[in-house]
């Protein structure tokens, strides 16, 4: 629709407010996405600008935080006389910059979206947001339950106003005050369009009222238009659309308009002459935003020139090593880039690579005892196969205290009594000696490592609700080959090589899902680990292999492993298949991880103010189990906070630095890479996967009240879809301050081992991904591999870029440095004789 169309369009309409609606999914599919999507079309900062004027985002910091972090040292003042001077040509930093403190900047202009909806209160005087708001909400949390709720709604067929029409026709009571408002919901002649003129009154102010409507409860209408468009995302299904909520919502207004004015109520239009102001168009620069605009970049380009600086400075240590001890493949995710650190310096012989954590092996999966099938592949994949578990032997621990019995009237009365002290005595315990309990949120539950899987595709019995069971081995081949190419591991291998996916563990965490891996559509990696082991290791696969040029020894074996980011434990798939000598290596190797998990254990512990870094690594590491599955810990792991990077390129460009697990790592090889085709695949996945995570955490910690969830003390869980803060408050989209307390809020800075002309050819093969470089949502360097000179994207080309010149020190004891340092570290160099 155009920003002020003269006509309304009823259907054009609500797709332009969807839109623009947050996007979050229900808590069981929580995926990190760009919190402000729809304004993607737009370059970076315009579109902040936008949703400023609009929306009321505080999408930047405050121009006090940037001056305070000039003065720390966090912005250099050199690097912000550089963004000044290529923005203002011809102009001082000084006298600007003395402008900028002297400048009262106060609250700035309301936003659009409101305006019109806040004259039934200055000239009215009826608060129509709090008379509707309460029943609204119940009615949705009730009508979307997926299993909280004791009683289920009356759903009939015909969705969701088709329930509410059954649910009066068949009540004692109603949900509406006025006879008046119950007959138009139950004369099904009524169309929105004339429930808009009923409480509207003026046709070219309905886009506008919409807009205000549904933005007074941006996560409810944003959850409505989520599960409208994938309704798969709800296990118990529950049809509904985004113009059926706001018919419902018209409805309770005119009920709350006639019981207040009588049974002829006046439409707003009565109480205000006046044009709302058009939407979403671009306006000029204010000095505010112009403020943001160079401090942000200052702040973003004071660390990426240490990054880049460090990449140059590391260039003459080489690690090429033609008899590997062992090689481990992690999943990109920042939180194992310090694993791998670890793991490297424990065993300087090894080699680490990083690729999706789905392992490009893309699937449903149903559990032995599961109803539902999950999906473990990124969201945007719709897989045509599906991975069943059989004879597992985990049975799922049950709570005496959670059973729909104990809400009958004597069942009830008679748990209540008699378990609900042993229940207050357990919950006592947990305060002094929290374990693991039926409530515990663990990965290590998701598949039962002694249980089988269907992964062959089998001659008979071969498919299910339109899925292919299992693969068949041209399959998996097809599969095997795309992932060792990706990662530039197409010979000298070693004889065991670890697929490691990770996972998480908490508990009383709704939000568990994001801990997860987001390449399995907020699942562990596991049963992809498993899948991909058991395909590299297939006789048939490995000859299909051979003859594409991929010759894997006979004495090479795949291991599946999966990392709990959480308590850093790992778990190993399959070991029996080893053989005597394999699993000998295979002890071996596992002390090496042990020892990489304790350090890494240790390296953690520096951000939780609970737990003393000064203790051994092996003590710090069990107070950190015990620390996992406390009832009581509102920060079970900092997850993805303070991610800003993500590195394309062999491990070399980057094994001799210390990033502060700040890093997606992502292995590829430019030498295998002719035509591209490996670096488009990454750069397709990178931009929106690393790109989503990023800012999710940008605009989360930035404006933690309207684009993150707030704290998550006094959140309650609705209907399992979401988090509100109390019984009736409106969904919390994005991130609960405890998961972005330490994220400095910088975008995400992709860096490409490639010459810029072929990464340039390869970014504009899609024009989605395209468009996350050329509108600057997440910044692009190419590293010349021949001469390790740096080039910029900048608008639509590649420029040289000469990083400030930054010493990098080196680092001589990473443990005394962590004891001293809880908060975000400069790029460090790293040394063989360096205690890491």
């Amino acid at each position: 629709m155009n920003e002020h169309s003269s006509e309304f369009t009823l259907d054009a309409c609500i797709h332009h407010l969807a839109h623009y609606l947050p996007a979050q999914a229900p808590l069981k599919d929580f995926i990190h996405h760009n919190t402000l999507h729809a304004f993607q079309h737009d370059s970076f900062f315009e579109a902040l600008n936008k949703a400023s004027r609009n929306l009321g985002y505080n999408a930047l910091l405050r121009p006090a935080d940037y001056l305070e972090m000039l003065a720390d040292g966090r912005i250099r003042l050199s690097k912000l006389e550089s963004v000044f001077g290529s923005k203002n040509s011809g102009n001082q930093l000084e006298p600007w910059l003395i402008k900028v403190k002297a400048t009262d900047f106060g609250t700035q202009e309301k936003p659009l979206v409101g305006e019109l909806r806040a004259v039934w209160k200055t000239k009215a005087g009826i608060d129509l947001d709090s008379m509707v708001h309460p029943l609204l909400f119940r009615i949705l949390c009730s009508y979307l339950d997926q299993g909280i709720a004791s009683w289920k709604f009356p759903l009939v067929n015909g969705g969701f106003i088709a329930s509410i029409r059954s649910m009066e026709r068949n009540s004692y009571t109603s949900i509406f005050r006025t006879k008046e408002a119950r007959k138009l919901l139950l004369d099904e002649s009524v169309t929105l369009d004339e429930m808009l003129d009923r409480v509207v009154g003026r046709a070219d102010w309905f886009e506008s009222y919409l807009f205000d409507q549904q933005f007074a409860h941006a996560g409810w209408s944003g959850m409505v238009a989520t599960v409208e468009m994938h309704p798969h995302t709800l296990m118990d299904h529950r049809p509904i659309t985004l113009k059926q909520l706001i018919h419902l919502e018209l409805l309770l207004e005119y009920d709350a308009l006639v019981h207040k004015f009588g049974k002829r109520p006046t439409s707003l239009s009565s109480f205000a002459d006046f044009m709302p102001k058009p939407r979403f168009k671009s306006t000029p620069k204010s000095f505010y935003e112009e403020v943001q605009e160079i401090f942000q970049e200052a702040f973003e380009w004071t660390y990426y020139d240490q990054v880049l600086q460090g990449i140059r400075a590391s260039r003459a240590y080489s690690h090429q090593r033609l008899s590997p001890s062992f090689q481990a493949v992690f999943c990109i995710d920042d939180r194992e880039c310090s694993l791998r650190r670890h793991l490297e310096a424990t065993d300087p012989a090894c080699q680490t690579y990083g690729t999706p954590g789905f392992f490009g092996v893309e699937f449903y999966f149903k559990s032995d005892q599961g109803k539902h099938y999950t999906k473990l592949c990124p969201a945007p994949i719709s897989p045509k196969y599906l991975i069943r578990e059989t004879e597992s032997t985990y049975r799922r621990e049950k709570d005496a205290l959670i059973q729909q019995r104990s809400h009958s009237m004597f069942r009830g009365w008679f748990i209540s009594h008699y378990l609900g002290f042993w229940s207050a005595f357990k919950l006592f315990l947990n305060i002094f000696k929290p374990s693991i309990s039926p409530a515990t949120t663990t990965s290590l539950r998701h598949m039962d490592k002694v249980a089988k899987l269907s992964i062959e595709h089998p001659e008979t019995d071969g498919f299910e609700n339109g899925l292919q069971v299992g693969f068949t081995p041209v399959e998996m081949a097809d599969r095997v080959e795309r992932l060792l190419r990706s990662i530039g591991l197409v010979d000298n291998f070693s004889p065991l090589i670890y697929m490691v996916g990770h996972g998480a563990s908490s508990v009383n965490n709704p939000h568990y899902s994001a801990y997860d891996c987001g390449a399995c559509s907020g699942r562990p990696g596991s049963v992809n680990a498993r899948v991909v082991c058991y395909m590299a290791n297939h006789l048939q696969v490995r000859q299909l292999l051979r003859e594409r040029g991929i010759d894997i020894s006979e004495k090479t074996r795949f291991v599946g492993a999966l990392h709990d980011t959480t308590r850093d434990d790992i778990v190993y798939f399959d070991e029996e298949g080893l053989g005597e000598t394999g699993l000998r290596l295979h002890l071996k190797y596992a002390e090496h991880f042990g020892n990489a998990l304790d350090l890494n254990a240790q390296e953690r512990s520096r951000r939780l103010e609970s737990v003393h870094t000064g203790d051994s690594p092996e003590t710090i590491h069990e107070k950190l189990r015990t620390r996992s599955v406390s009832l009581f810990e509102p920060r079970p792991e900092l997850n993805h906070a303070t991610n800003t990077l993500c590195i394309v390129g062999r491990r070399d460009l980057t094994r001799d630095l210390f990033l502060d697990r700040r890093s997606f790592l992502n292995s590829y090889d430019y030498r295998i890479d002719e035509s591209g085709d490996l670096l488009y695949g990454i750069l397709r996945a990178a931009a929106p996967v690393c790109g989503g995570i990023n800012l999710e955490y940008f605009f989360s910690r930035v404006d933690n009240e309207k684009l993150g969830a707030g704290t998550k003390l006094p959140h309650n869980v609705m209907g399992l879809i979401g988090v509100a803060n109390g019984t009736d408050g409106d969904l919390r989209p994005g991130l609960p301050s405890q998961m972005i307390e330490v994220h400095d809020p910088l975008r995400l800075l992709i860096i490409v081992e490639q010459s810029p002309d072929k990464v340039w050819e390869v970014i504009q093969r899609d024009s989605a991904t395209y468009e996350w470089f050329k509108n600057s949502w997440v910044h692009l360097i190419a590293v010349e591999p021949a001469t390790r000179d740096f080039y910029r994207f900048v608008g639509d080309r590649f420029v040289h870029y000469n990083p400030e010149e930054i010493k990098i020190e080196q680092a001589s004891n990473l443990h005394q440095i962590f004891k001293d340092h809880p908060d975000n570290l400069p790029v460090y160099l790293l040394r063989k004789e360096a205690a890491v």
